[in-house]
């Protein structure tokens, strides 16, 4: 019987919850619609970002580059330590 009512609780919270989200979504329409076509045209003009094939490389280099540079110093420090416990 705990199963059922904790289930039964869990349904009336999610019920709650969904009458706040249906109550959002009928403001944010309202908020659209009151923009006009506008708001419309803004989310269908809206397109997906390119980076060319040559921009790809060039932070596929830059990040290469500063990774090196971040081991060099770690086997730098690396090598310091270890050349401080052996005395």
């Amino acid at each position: 019987m705990d199963i059922l009512a904790a289930i039964k609780r869990e349904e009336r919270k999610l019920e709650k919850q969904l009458g706040k989200l249906q109550h959002e979504l009928k403001g944010v329409q309202a908020a659209a619609k009151a923009l006009g076509s506008s708001a419309t045209r803004e989310l269908a003009t809206a397109k997906k970002r390119v980076l060319s094939a040559a921009g790809r490389a060039r932070i596929s280099r830059a990040a290469k580059k500063r990774w090196a540079k971040i081991r060099a110093q770690a086997k730098k420090d690396h090598r310091r330590f270890a050349s401080q416990k052996g005395t």
